[in-house]
């Protein structure tokens, strides 16, 4: 897929991050990873983002990224694959370059590793990794990486291969000057936790597309409310975050972390257990598990 293929893929739909399956030792469970994705790909997301936040990007290790890679290739059949990259830039460039070579459609780069920087580092690790690889990269404006609307500009003019905006920061009013700015240069991706709240704000500033998180264990709410928000279904849209959403953020923001947590936990709630969250993060307690299984229920 050529990144112009894969800008007009990711903006034709709503988008999902699978999660990672692991082992009770904590290895990487290939088998159950496989078929959650094929499960994923028959609900017709845009496009799915393998080893990416929801994925655990940030406990994988970088050989691990390529295995993650192929697995979701070979399961996902037309759905293109989006791969996880990061850290430090010289890795950053190296994940990119393995999960291209794994057979990745394009790329999603995550914060580089706990280093603050001015916008003229931001902008020479993101041309390195676009120079590095040919396939479409987004940038995940998040933490410490935040670049402005100038520094996207000049990137989008330097590097043909940038295809996407993601936005997990919140301040409505530099994205609009984003999406003022560049137009049409970039496909634009909200990228809050739980962004289906945010998603109606998102949407006046011009983002119409975004990573649903649910879309793990429940992939037909989540495009329910999708086509609502979209189709201006505004009742509908107000029903589920009522009975669904808010309800999901209160449990979620009980414990640091939770945003992956309760996400594999939504998969064990439906017997599909795709094993635990890896160090540092926690998996919920049996209460809180029961938690959800009962806003899972009101939800269906």
């Amino acid at each position: 897929m050529n990144p112009n293929e894969l800008k007009q893929a990711v903006g034709s739909g709503l988008l999902s991050f699978p999660v990672t399956h692991f082992k009770q030792d904590l290895t990487f469970d290939e088998a159950k990873y496989r078929s959650h994705v094929e499960w994923l790909a028959g609900y017709d997301a845009a496009a799915l983002f393998a080893a990416g936040g929801t994925g655990e990007f940030f406990s994988l290790n970088p050989a691990e990224v390529p295995q993650v890679v192929r697995a979701a290739k070979a399961s996902a059949g037309n759905t293109p694959i989006i791969s996880g990259t990061g850290y430090g830039t010289s890795l950053a460039v190296e994940i990119a370059k393995s999960a291209e070579k794994a057979g990745a459609d394009g790329l999603l780069l995550l914060p580089p590793y706990l280093m603050f920087a001015e916008q003229a580092g931001l902008i020479a690790h993101v041309k390195a990794v676009c120079q590095a690889v040919g396939i479409g990269v987004i940038v995940y404006n998040r933490d410490n990486a935040v670049l402005t609307a100038e520094s996207l500009k000049r990137l989008a003019d330097e590097c043909p291969n940038l295809i996407g905006f993601k936005d997990g920061v919140g301040d409505v009013d530099k994205v609009i000057e984003i999406t003022t700015t560049l137009r049409d240069r970039l496909v634009y991706v909200g990228g809050m936790p739980t962004h289906e709240v945010y998603a109606q704000a998102y949407f006046g500033a011009g983002v119409t597309t975004y990573s649903s998180a649910v879309f793990n264990f429940v992939p037909a709410l989540a495009q329910r409310f999708y086509a609502a928000l979209r189709g201006g279904d505004q009742a509908v849209v107000d029903d589920i975050l009522k009975r669904f959403f808010f309800p999901l953020v209160t449990l979620r923001n009980r414990k640091k972390g939770y945003a992956v947590s309760i996400i594999k936990a939504g998969l064990h709630v439906l017997g599909k257990d795709p094993g635990p969250v890896r160090p540092p993060l926690t998996d919920l307690t049996a209460d809180e598990l029961a938690a959800l299984e009962k806003i899972i229920a009101v939800a269906a």
